[in-house]
């Protein structure tokens, strides 16, 4: 294992106060488009390649790493979970790796051009966030992010810093949705009045209080850095990886992880904008 201190592992949380004072309002991702599919070129020269930072490389973050090492240089690795990044990190053994995105950006901000960002859900608009006011384009998995707040916050950021964005929703680029969107508009199916949606999630766990066993964190895992803006709790590997969206603190439940997906073709078609009113109701068996 590297020495914590080498690859840029820091102590001391982040607070959402100390994240909010130092952004201001912006939206999400970027797709990496070579120079060779825009000129026809058949080949992208290396200097024309992006320099790629990724931030949470297990899971998501391997599969979108995947989609772009061969256009794009993947020059850092962060993730607090080395274990679970142990693969990636292997695989590109020329990238620099680091614990913590901010000792990330303090020493590479130069060499970076584009950030992708999947960790877990409410840490997406922290590294979103500081990404753009540094000038770095930015690819964001889905949910975009853990409150409406940081929504509207990158989308002015984005805005602000003129940098390119998107939410990794790769269904919203199936022909599916484009051929729903065409027989709603044409009329085929008659005027739209209501819609319901529903899903089989969560395929993680979900419906439990949290436990009260608290278990030694294991030296491949930065607690600290996986809680970030949340608030502190005992460690247990309950909480991470994968089963994350099943707390509140560090998810956004089955809406965050699947409404982006089945929502989107009824958005798109019926140009919905913004809702005015939400109303939710849960029972009051469970504290999270």
């Amino acid at each position: 294992m590297a020495n914590k201190k080498e690859t840029g592992r820091t102590t001391g949380t982040l607070s959402r106060k100390d994240f909010l004072s130092k952004a201001a309002v912006a939206a999400a991702g970027f797709t990496f488009v070579p120079s060779a599919v825009v000129s026809g070129l058949g080949h992208t020269p290396p200097s024309d390649k992006l320099n790629v930072a990724c931030v949470g490389v297990g899971g998501r973050g391997s599969g979108v790493i995947g989609q772009i090492d061969e256009t794009e240089n993947i020059v850092a690795l962060c993730d607090v979970d080395w274990r679970y990044s142990k693969e990636e990190f292997e695989r590109y053994p020329d990238a620099r790796k680091f614990w913590d995105w901010r000792v990330m950006f303090d020493e590479m901000g130069d060499d970076i051009d584009a950030v992708v960002v999947a960790t877990a859900d409410h840490t997406h608009a922290v590294v979103a966030a500081h990404a753009m006011t540094m000038g770095k384009h930015v690819y964001v998995e889905k949910p975009l992010t853990h409150t409406v707040y940081e929504s509207r916050l990158l989308t002015a950021l984005a805005d602000e810093y003129g940098v390119a964005t998107q939410m990794g929703d790769q269904g919203a680029s199936g022909e599916g949705i484009n051929q729903i969107i065409e027989w709603v508009q044409g009329g085929l199916i008659g005027d739209v009045t209501k819609i319901e949606s529903f899903t089989n999630r969560p395929i993680w766990l979900q419906g439990q209080n949290p436990p009260t066993e608290a278990q030694p964190v294991p030296d491949t895992l930065d607690w600290d850095l996986f809680i970030g803006p949340a608030e502190m709790r005992p460690y247990n590997e309950i909480y991470t990886p994968w089963n994350f969206r099943g707390w509140w603190d560090f998810g956004t439940g089955a809406l965050g992880d699947m409404a982006c997906h089945i929502l989107h073709a009824p958005y798109k078609a019926l140009e919905l904008g913004y809702p005015t009113k939400v109303q939710g109701s849960s029972t009051l068996l469970l504290k999270e």
